[in-house]
């Protein structure tokens, strides 16, 4: 059979973390639905997550596995994912044991030679693997346009270095929107030049975009429409957005909190989620679950705690569940995210901001609270409160790595009752509902990320057979 006539082989290579792991997943069904033929490539403690998540898919989307190389860096067995990490001094060995995974994927890619590699952004050097045998490589981020065009601007400018301390306002320099931030903000590994291996990776990253096929995005362009422009046309990056990815899992899942969400009334609840990797201190938890009951909202809130046997967890006021009963609810561990989303009883989201969260928000209408804690967080609180203004702020001032700067209840209540209460509440929840429609038009027969899409699938057949053309 020629080339020609066969379908598309799409590789795909997500960092291992459920953040990443999930939109990928999102995305192989994406191109499956296409007609392309996807292999996702993870390891074998990652692999279960994706078998139960493809299940509807399992003739179409394929998994090949990599083995996890802990003895090579003295990184315990047993934790192939960043959510798992045992302790946060492991966390740069996990990075470390992440980047002898090259060998392994040019084997995969030797034997296999797909049309195409999409690899996370943690694995910048997939893209040299994939340069050796004639494979286009395309770098996924796991984060907004926006996001991609404020940190390039900081990197390329460093106006931070030129602030008389760290709470002075500085307009990001060269993006669209006159957007101010403070030197506390910005990311560790950026205004300290910080040589780890992190630090590292994200130098080669930008380094990828450059001398990758493109770059695809998990967003839509009607929601950063001015930095969409800016990426491609101003810092001249080959890019093409495909999201929001979370509208093509339509999975329902069964929660009792669901039940309960089923007796509250439109918009009288606050959903409350710091996702999967931020780990607040009980003093801060306090704080939040003080905070929650002074504003008066009813609530669930997603804890990444376990409850002790036959007593009150230190963090929590002595009684508090028993007093919030009925008015709120506290759930340690997993959470159905999306569905408490799109329930019509959800009426605002207090969120750490990371992109996942952030799209989902939008992608059913609810505004937010931001409380960004670090990564890109703090530029898609810009985002949320800026540019879109259907946010408030819980009022962050610091980058603070995975633990948080701390926010005492006041601040709580205050933020939490302006995004529920009153006609600036009530604006912000009509510009969310106007986005959420704006992101299903997107992925409808027609629309910005539905077009994107087939831009790229030509492209990819072209490049195999300059005379193919694919028929949508």
């Amino acid at each position: 059979m020629g080339s020609e006539n066969r379908p598309l082989r799409m590789f795909f290579f997500p960092f291992l973390a459920h953040g990443h792991i999930i939109p990928t997943i999102d995305m192989a069904k994406l191109f499956a639905d296409r007609g392309v033929k996807a292999t996702i490539i993870t390891t074998p403690l990652n692999t279960p997550i994706i078998l139960k998540s493809i299940q509807s898919f399992n003739t179409l989307i394929q998994i090949q596995t990599i083995d996890f190389p802990c003895a090579q860096v003295g990184y315990p067995q047993g934790y192939e994912n960043m959510n798992s990490i045992p302790s946060p001094d492991l966390i740069h060995k996990f990075f470390e044991a992440t980047t002898l995974l090259q060998d392994p994927l040019e084997q995969i890619l030797q034997q296999s030679l797909p049309d195409c590699l999409i690899a996370d952004m943690f694995f910048p050097w997939a893209t040299d693997s994939a340069a050796k045998f004639g494979i286009p490589a395309i770098v996924f981020h796991g984060t907004g346009l926006f996001a991609l065009c404020a940190y390039e601007c900081l990197r390329l400018h460093r106006r931070y270095d030129h602030v008389s301390s760290d709470s002075e306002p500085f307009v990001i320099p060269n993006l669209p929107g006159e957007i101010t931030m403070t030197r506390s903000q910005v990311p560790d590994f950026l205004k300290y030049n910080e040589d780890t291996i992190v630090s590292r990776l994200m130098i080669a990253s930008k380094e990828a975009e450059l001398t990758s096929y493109g770059v695809i995005v998990n967003s839509f362009y009607e929601l950063e429409k001015d930095y969409a422009d800016h990426y491609r046309n101003f810092l001249g990056r080959k890019s093409w957005h495909i999201g929001p990815l979370s509208l093509y899992n339509t999975k329902t899942e069964e929660h009792e909190c669901l039940k309960w969400l089923d007796t509250k009334k439109p918009n009288s609840v606050v959903y409350v989620c710091f996702g999967s990797v931020t780990s607040f201190p009980d003093s801060q938890l306090r704080q939040i679950a003080m905070g929650l009951e002074a504003s008066g909202q009813q609530f669930i809130w997603v804890v990444r705690k376990s409850k002790k046997d036959k007593q009150e967890e230190e963090w929590l006021p002595e009684g508090y569940e028993r007093k919030m009963e009925g008015k709120g609810i506290i759930i340690r561990g997993w959470a159905p995210q999306v569905n408490i989303l799109e329930h019509r009883a959800v009426g605002a989201f207090v969120t750490h901001c990371g992109w996942n969260s952030t799209l989902e928000s939008i992608c059913e209408g609810v505004p937010m609270v931001t409380w960004p804690v670090y990564a890109e967080q703090f530029y898609n609180e810009k985002l949320v409160t800026e540019v879109l203004k259907i946010g408030v702020p819980v009022g962050v001032k610091k980058w603070m790595r995975m633990t948080g700067d701390g926010i005492k209840r006041e601040a709580i209540e205050k933020a939490v009752n302006r995004v529920v209460e009153g006609e600036e509440a009530e604006e912000m929840r009509n510009k969310a509902k106007v986005l959420a429609l704006q992101a299903r038009n997107a992925v409808e027969n027609g629309g910005s990320s539905h077009s994107d899409l087939n831009s790229l699938i030509q492209d990819l057949c072209r490049r195999r057979s300059p005379l193919e053309e694919v028929k949508f």
